[in-house]
């Protein structure tokens, strides 16, 4: 059985490899702490193909440290204390490195605190999750998180020198990379669905002539063809969940029930859906329909009581109810149009009469003068400014075009006249 180009092309030292040079370039903290001789345990949190397994091997390797590894797809509490008792052997001197880490449960999570905390193993566990939803408190609380990006273009340019260098060595040819656009593409940002699509490439034309030439309507159509052979390691699994949640926006519950089958027979994790349909609750229903939001919560919690098989009816009742409500993104747009001004006009003083006056002084200067208490008032409101002077009157929620935010557009045109334009 042949290796695949990405694991014959996995760097062995921090001068090899590529990506993240906050973490493992010449200035990089996790450079600095393998320099020192000692690391503390850590999760690895990004998403897959940035180089997340190789860092946890390339630090065994590096202070030569006896290294297991687990997956939290395969493994339990059984398998985890097996290896504490193992690492138990070399006084501290071994490293446990745990893929989807995430996936592993609390009761899980918690055979590993005593090891981790007593220095018996140094944990390193790798998520595409964000951990603070996914790692208990505990646990996260010993271990230093390090955040991993997507390759850049650059670095994508890299590993594609590098793969058809090595792929031309093992095969004898002349390969040109005419057109990369495709081959970055379909990749990502993933190291691995890279050399997968380059190598699958080299494999299909390589008896076809003594020079390959690699463009992007080639390279498009080799993979289309080959899809089934392509994706054969779950690498459509972030493609799926975005044809999903696209279904769930675009109020299309055929689709969005027919993409969360397709999760469900992969053994997709039921809460990365239920979290994912969350979000959506909030960023493409909001106020359109609040219960969105309460019944994607609800399913969330659900699923973590239930698991699978059965959580599979709840999610598509959730996936249902969300495809067919009606859609805003008003929210969301406000929220974004709000930050981007904070970051243009930066810290804007608070209005005199909207300050908090808790001494004397501070009510001398005018903290709080002239606050106008809205219960004091005619239908609990005051036609007053609470923006800073700089910005007043500028508007940052735009009603959606819907039954539930055009009489919240009625409302808020009522109460405030002129001054936003509703």
């Amino acid at each position: 059985m042949s290796i695949p180009l990405a694991e014959q092309l996995r760097p062995h030292t921090l001068d090899d490899y590529i990506g993240q040079e906050e973490l493992a370039g010449p200035k990089g903290i996790l450079r600095r702490s393998l320099e020192s001789g000692k690391i503390p345990s850590m999760i690895l949190w990004g998403p897959p193909g940035v180089g997340k397994t190789t860092l946890a091997n390339i630090i065994a390797e590096q202070l030569s440290l006896s290294f297991y590894t687990l997956s939290a797809v395969s493994s339990g509490v059984k398998d985890v204390r097996k290896v504490i008792e193992s690492a138990g052997a070399y006084g501290g001197n071994s490293i446990l490195f745990i893929d989807e880490i995430h996936r592993f449960s609390k009761s899980q999570q918690d055979s590993l605190l005593h090891a981790v905390e007593k220095g018996v193993i140094t944990l390193i566990g790798a998520t595409t999750e964000n951990p603070s939803f996914e790692v208990i408190s505990p646990l996260l609380s010993r271990c230093q998180v390090y955040i991993l990006k997507p390759l850049s273009k650059e670095n994508l340019r890299t590993l594609i020198q590098k793969g058809s260098e090595h792929l031309a060595k093992q095969h004898h040819l002349e390969i040109e990379v005419k057109e990369d656009e495709a081959l970055m593409q379909i990749s990502g940002g993933d190291a691995r669905k890279l050399y997968n699509a380059l190598e699958m490439f080299v494999d299909q034309h390589k008896n076809s002539s003594d020079k390959l030439v690699i463009d992007n309507e080639s390279l498009q159509k080799t993979i289309s063809d080959n899809m089934v052979r392509y994706d054969k390691k779950g690498e459509m699994h972030y493609d799926i969940i975005s044809a999903f949640i696209k279904s769930l926006r675009g109020s299309d519950p055929n689709a969005a029930v027919y993409w969360l089958a397709r999760m469900i027979e992969a053994g997709e994790d039921p809460k990365f859906i239920a979290r994912r349909m969350l979000i959506l609750a909030s960023e493409d229903i909001g106020n359109a329909n609040p219960n969105a939001l309460l019944m994607a919560n609800t399913c969330f919690d659900a699923v973590q009581k239930i698991g699978w098989p059965e959580s599979r009816i709840i999610l598509s009742q959730t996936a249902i109810y969300l495809a067919t409500s009606p859609k805003s993104n008003a929210s969301y747009r406000a929220i974004n149009q709000a930050q981007e001004l904070v970051r243009k006009k930066g810290d804007l003083s608070v209005p005199l009469h909207l300050r908090n006056a808790p001494t004397s002084l501070m009510k001398d200067i005018g903290y709080g003068k002239n606050y106008q208490y809205p219960h004091d008032y005619e239908g609990n409101f005051v036609n007053t400014d609470y923006l800073p002077d700089e910005i007043k009157g500028i508007l940052l929620f735009d009603p959606g075009k819907n039954p539930r935010e055009e009489e919240m557009r009625k409302n808020l045109k009522n109460k405030w006249k002129n001054r936003y334009r509703y």
